[in-house]
């Protein structure tokens, strides 16, 4: 379907390849599917080429610069791909153009080339995946750099009051952009991180994995500083020597850049026997693993940014119609409901204690699994997400 004048996007996505951001995929193809043209410039996982279509979306990319992990390093990413970006926005301008540009922070440095663009007319759509301030506190642990973190706030700020509408994940975004961003609400439309029912459902089970131990855990995101995979490992050693349990075994699925150190303090916490790294996978074994998993865990800690954060995992796992252990944070509670049993925040025993009440209650589960596989089809499933970004669209490409 040709778009009409109005109807062209240019989505700009900074620290995920495309289409390996799922948030950004299913965006940009509902509003394909929609009678939009879309176009994302993105960097480049390796061997994927410089130009492509995918299911009609028009993907330009540049090569992607080393993995920062120090202030100088994140200047180097963030200087380097502003730069390639807004080189590519101009080929895009050119052929096949856009009126909308959609940036999906972090960073929040798109909000220049946003600027630029709101001279000739172009609109500036605000996705905000993050809060940038509060996750680079946390990934520092509270220690980062005060001027960096003062400078992260100014740009959220400025892109809160240059964007013609913001996308906020959920209502602690929202009131951050009100409160923080002074965006007042008509501006504001909510769109969660719902799951795809089409292609995250129950399988058939990996035999490997459940012969590995009576009770099966598992956990499927990124292994960064900030998401608490520690805290996972501290609550199963708990689980072994605190409470005496071995018939368990754990499988942590997914990658990032604490995922070496991490396997050391398995070692250290003399996890081997119980714990498999399988790093990143396919996603017909995510779906095998996920379908065998007993129990599924969520350790993301308390502090600013997680006690604001929908987590993508916990909607994963209800989906799979798993009970969930979680850390008792705000929107983990908003999300998960009765699908989840919450853990004193930050308290690794008591993490390990919720675990052995599911171990031990196989019924339990299966009613909290159930609970959450009904959420996620009666409410927080992309298909009902999606109406609220395209009603959006409509309101906003009505007056282009």
């Amino acid at each position: 379907m040709k778009a009409s004048a109005g109807k062209r996007v240019l989505m700009w996505l900074e620290n995920n390849p495309y289409p390996g951001d799922p948030r950004v995929r299913q965006e940009a193809e509902v509003l394909v599917s929609s009678g939009y043209q879309v176009s994302v410039i993105c960097p480049a996982s390796p061997k994927q080429p410089w130009r492509e279509k995918i299911d009609g979306v028009y993907v330009i990319r540049y090569p992607a610069p080393p993995a920062a992990n120090s202030f100088l390093g994140y200047l180097w990413e963030y200087g380097y791909s502003f730069l390639a970006s807004f080189v590519l926005s101009l080929l895009v301008s050119f052929h096949p153009g856009f009126d909308v540009i959609h940036a999906a922070n972090p960073p929040d440095t798109a909000v220049f080339i946003a600027a630029f663009y709101k001279l000739f007319g172009k609109r500036f759509v605000y996705d905000h995946h993050d809060l940038a301030p509060e996750m680079y506190w946390a990934r520092f642990g509270g220690k980062g750099n005060r001027f960096v973190h003062q400078m992260l706030i100014q740009l959220e700020k400025l892109s809160c009051r240059l964007a013609d509408h913001v996308i906020a994940a959920n209502e602690s975004y929202k009131t951050v952009e009100m409160q923080r961003g002074r965006v007042p609400e008509e501006r504001i439309t909510i769109v969660r991180n719902g799951p795809d029912l089409d292609l995250l459902k129950p399988g058939e089970p990996a035999p490997n994995l459940f012969q590995k131990g009576e009770v099966i855990i598992g956990f499927a995101g990124t292994m960064g500083i900030q998401d608490g995979v520690d805290y996972l490992l501290k609550a199963l050693h708990c689980l072994l020597k605190d409470l005496e349990r071995t018939d368990f075994y754990c499988v942590m699925i997914g990658k990032g850049i604490a995922w070496t150190s991490l396997q050391a303090l398995a070692t250290d916490l003399d996890l081997n026997e119980h714990v498999w790294f399988t790093g990143y996978i396919p996603d017909a074994d995510l779906i095998k693993y996920l379908s065998t998993v007993d129990i599924c865990v969520d350790p993301d800690p308390s502090n600013p940014f997680n006690n604001r954060c929908t987590m993508i995992k916990m909607m994963e796992y209800m989906a799979f119609g798993k009970p969930i252990v979680a850390f008792d944070l705000p929107e983990h509670r908003v999300t998960a409901q009765d699908a989840a049993l919450y853990a004193r925040p930050n308290d690794e025993l008591d993490f390990a204690r919720q675990i052995v009440a599911l171990m031990d209650d196989p019924e339990r589960r299966r009613f909290m699994g159930q609970q959450g596989r009904e959420r996620v089809e009666k409410e927080l499933a992309w298909s009902y997400q999606k109406e609220f970004l395209l009603d959006m669209y409509a309101k906003l490409c009505a007056s282009v």
